[in-house]
């Protein structure tokens, strides 16, 4: 079993406009966006990223807005709910909040005895704010959201499986422990992770595989400290039978996929060098910042792609 993984590092999902997406993660949830690049393999698209004041992992949401795109249609195989962690007692203020800025459907549960509130993203994405007692992860309150209610980063991600087996066993041998299973779904976590710590597995095996598109979640990636863990982590998947891919420099960590059982693209990603390794702390994300292998394209990228503010 493996020792490295410490939780979440960032998730990675598709949207069809980068306006609305901007709007919402900053405006609606308060999240600071911390960088603001391009696709490696599409420069023309933007890569979003959003989270804490310095996109500590496992705070970081990023996007690629693909203009046009179709929306995705949920289903098996994928990552059905992004969630976020918020203090105690804040779920009425989000109500309240969400309602105000038109999201629409949300719907107050609970879960393995925590008190969460379900909404839509712009594209249909699933989303939840659950409260968690006494998560000391600095909140980002530069946009709006006071810190007694401001989001603390994720709390876990859900997956929806045809067959959990292989997948659950997967994440066993990635240092994940079962802590319980209710109403069809089987909860694992990280014993001292960071924070954003818990994988969620709900098993539906007569609903079809999801078609990705705007709203559907890319990969979810997991946290490793530095590139020597990454690659401990790497020889122990290919040991086992997985495809991984090389190690690949995407500017702000290192990145490594592989494809799951039940169809989720795993990453595992570094936590170095940080979003600061081209920005001050304090202009993160401002300035578009491109790939050197895309340097070229800079008067092109600002004349076209779509404008965020405004």
């Amino acid at each position: 079993m493996l020792n490295q993984i410490k939780g979440l590092h960032h998730v990675t999902s598709m949207a069809a406009s980068a306006r609305t997406n901007n709007r919402f993660f900053t405006d609606t949830l308060g999240l600071r966006r911390v960088k603001k690049t391009v696709n490696f393999d599409a420069p023309d698209v933007y890569h979003l990223y959003y989270g804490d004041e310095v996109g500590t992992p496992g705070s970081v949401m990023t996007y690629f807005p693909f203009p046009h795109i179709a929306k995705g249609r949920p289903g098996t195989g994928e990552v059905g709910a992004t969630v976020f962690s918020v203090p105690q007692g804040s779920i009425g203020y989000w109500g309240e909040r969400l309602a105000a800025k038109g999201s629409l459907e949300l719907k107050v549960d609970e879960a393995f005895g925590e008190k969460r509130l379900n909404f839509f993203g712009p594209d249909g994405d699933g989303f939840a704010l659950v409260e968690v007692k006494d998560d000391a992860r600095a909140p980002w309150t530069g946009n709006g959201v006071d810190a007694d209610h401001a989001i603390r980063g994720f709390h876990s991600a859900s997956m929806r499986l045809r067959d959990e087996g292989a997948t659950v066993e997967l994440l066993k041998f990635m240092g994940y422990e079962q802590v319980d299973h209710k109403d069809g779904v089987t909860r694992l976590a990280i014993p001292g992770g960071n924070g954003a710590d818990t994988i969620d597995i709900e098993t539906m095996p007569n609903i079809a595989r999801a078609n990705l598109g705007a709203g559907s979640v890319h990969h979810i990636a997991f946290a490793v400290e530095n590139r020597e863990k990454q690659l401990e982590v790497r020889k122990a998947l290919m040991e086992t039978g997985y495809q991984v891919t090389p190690v690949i420099d995407r500017d702000y960590f290192w990145a490594i996929y592989f494809r799951t059982p039940g169809g989720v693209l795993f990453e595992i990603a570094t936590n170095e060098p940080g979003f600061d390794r081209d920005e001050d702390t304090a202009h993160l994300g401002e300035a578009l910042k491109l790939p050197t292998q895309h340097a070229h394209l800079r008067s092109y990228l600002e004349e076209h792609l779509e404008k965020l503010e405004g």
